[in-house]
């Protein structure tokens, strides 16, 4: 979850590397480092507990001149956050020099057996551990810096991703990874690590992407070799990074988040172009087309996921098996990886993520495929772990999310289960061609009602949002296809305002949260199903009679729901199957504008991180 940085050219590194964690904030800021190699050959070491901004101001006025370096922006996992557990993390004699993104979980075992041959350490961290390993095995060998980094991956257990520096040798980095990501790009006279693309994007757009248990030796003079662990030589396979720098800007908008939330229309018909054509009838996905027959003729498909793309994969739970009649099991990925699951060839296991790094589904994923079962990948970062995993899959191209709480990747997800779904369907015949057609019209209908719901219905969320403001507790209610947008409503107001909030099926209120209905409990009710209609009034009336406050989200020109509650919040009308799409942006702007208003720092919440490559 940590986010790194490097750099070795002709250029300053400060500059880049400072540049360079700014952008990988998203993936943690509890604390900040960087460590140069100055003109003198020794290093120079910065770093700061908070965000960049604080490393920074810790650094001011110092001239820093380099051009190699390495930088780091943390997600604390071992040791809380402060100025000594930051990373960079020195060797015992201060030779080496490194930053690790990931979990060693046999360092306590190492620990004790490298206190007994001599070393001590200042910190309280895995990472400190692994970089003193490194030293005992080059000294004790009188090793180059890649095999002594070689030999002691291959000792540790857990995940890693690595950048390290050796004093005595000035004109070479040395990266690797497992589990967690890390990039090699490539410039001119000049390399770059990475975490992802963000950082570099401006300077290369020439891409090696490490795989698991793969070493990286970059040298000054342009020579770049891959290796695995096992030490076999490798061909490095250079790939164009797809990113725009204007996408990773702010645009004008106060925070990141804002901008997402205001991109889905355009990034909701990215996810569609050229997939569907309602004109013609069709949906094409690659994947779905290369994999038809399994597809088809699957006993049943599991979804595994954690956090927002669990609520995608639960949507998809609804749209599979109504349209395509398959039975679907939806699975926290963290549960599904530690039990002992059923699995046969006849499943297809969907993993969903955004950045495709997350480390529980990842391996949910790898246990699936070592059972048999055909493995379909949906994710938005390109050339990531899940989609290089995985058999087949489909890009949602929602662009760089920047801000911690999913938007933008949520409703892409949603878009590519649903054209899988009525694609599987309409193969199958559980879906008849008029109902087909139907649906692919109103899907290409979305993007223009998503832009037209944004630009109506701010303010009036921006008034319910001062008026639930200063809430301790919220409850959301859905029922069919929106119960999985009440959970995810509820999640995205906990994730950024810190209010406590809970997701449940409308008739589910009944058994339990009733009880918490008072006056100063508000109830968003998601009540734009056609059917169950009459129910979701019912639940309705039995939260006004306990005095809750009720936010309903109606259907435009509902005339039932509307006096019933406090405030409504009209979207445009659409097949139910489609709903989830546009029913969830009201929740979205709630709970930004509600956290807005408390102070809450949007883009990067207390505690969180965007990318969890870690378990």
């Amino acid at each position: 979850m940590c986010g790194i940085v490097a750099y070795i050219g002709k250029q300053e590194a400060f500059p880049i590397l400072t540049k360079g964690l700014q952008r990988l904030e998203y993936r943690g800021y509890d604390s900040a480092g960087i460590a140069l190699r100055n003109g003198q050959g020794e290093f120079e070491m910065f770093k700061k507990k908070g965000k960049v901004a604080d490393l920074l101001a810790h650094v001011n006025g110092k001239k820093l001149t380099a051009n190699m370096g390495i930088g780091h922006t943390r997600w604390a996992t071992h040791g809380p956050p402060n100025d000594v557990n930051a990373h960079p993390h020195f060797s015992g004699n201060n030779r080496l020099v490194m930053v690790h993104n990931g979990i060693i979980e046999n360092y306590e075992a190492l620990k004790v057996a490298l206190e007994e041959a001599g070393h001590t350490f200042q910190s309280d961290t895995d990472t400190e551990v692994l970089v003193h390993l490194i030293e005992e095995l080059q000294k004790r060998e009188n090793l180059p810096l890649e095999e002594a980094v070689r030999i002691a991956l291959s000792k540790v257990v857990g995940a890693y991703a690595i950048v390290i520096m050796d004093r005595e040798d000035p004109d070479k980095l040395v990266g690797a990874r497992k589990g967690s990501p890390l990039l090699v790009g490539i410039g001119d006279g000049e390399f770059f690590f990475a975490s992802d693309g963000t950082p570099i994007v401006e300077h290369t757009r020439r891409v090696v992407y490490l795989d698991d248990e793969q070493i990286a030796v970059v040298t000054r003079d342009g020579n770049l070799q891959i290796k695995t662990i096992e030490n076999e030589q490798l061909s490095p396979f250079v790939e164009q990074l797809d990113l725009q720098i204007e996408s990773i800007e702010k645009d004008g908008y106060d925070y990141f988040m804002l901008k997402e939330i205001h991109e889905q229309p355009h990034t909701v018909a990215d996810a569609m172009r050229g997939r569907i054509n309602a004109k013609e009838g069709w949906i094409r996905l690659g994947g779905v087309e290369e994999y038809t027959n399994r597809l088809l003729q699957a006993n049943r498909y599991i979804m595994v996921a954690c956090g927002t793309s669990w609520h995608a994969a639960m949507l998809g739970e609804y749209l599979f098996e109504e349209l395509a009649r398959i039975p679907v099991e939806v699975e926290y990925a963290s549960e599904f990886r530690y039990r002992n699951p059923i699995l046969t060839e006849k499943d297809v296991v969907l993993g969903l993520s955004q950045s495709g790094e997350t480390a529980d589904t990842l391996a949910a994923l790898q246990l699936a495929k070592e059972r048999g079962a055909l493995l379909y990948g949906i994710v938005n970062v390109v050339g990531s772990s899940i989609a290089r995993l995985t058999n087949a899959g489909s890009y949602i191209h929602a662009g760089p999310e920047i801000g911690v709480a999913s938007t933008k990747a949520f409703t892409g997800q949603v878009v590519l289960l649903t054209l899988m779904a009525m694609s599987i369907g309409y193969k199958k015949g559980t879906i008849s061609k008029s109902y087909f057609h139907r649906l692919l019209s109103a899907l290409e209908e979305i993007p223009a009602k998503m832009e037209s719901l944004l630009s109506q219905c701010e303010e009036q969320v921006r008034y319910i949002a001062a008026e639930m403001k200063n809430a301790t507790n919220a409850l959301y209610l859905g029922r069919g296809y929106n119960f999985p947008i009440a959970l995810e409503g509820a999640l995205k107001l906990k994730e950024i305002s810190y209010i406590h909030a809970e997701g449940y099926p409308a008739a589910e209120m009944k058994h339990g949260p009733i009880a918490l209905i008072d006056k100063n409990m508000p109830v968003i009710v998601i009540a734009t199903n056609k059917s169950a209609y009459e129910k979701i009034v019912s639940n309705i009336q039995e939260v006004k009679a306990r005095e809750g406050r009720i936010i309903a989200v109606v259907t435009e020109g509902d005339k039932t729901i509307s006096p019933l509650a406090d405030y409504t919040i009209e979207i445009p009308e659409t097949e139910e199957v489609l709903t989830p799409l546009l029913s969830v942006i009201p929740l979205q702007l709630l709970s930004y504008h509600i956290a807005v208003m408390r102070n809450c720092n949007v883009d990067q919440p207390r505690n969180l991180a965007k990318s969890v490559t870690v378990e």
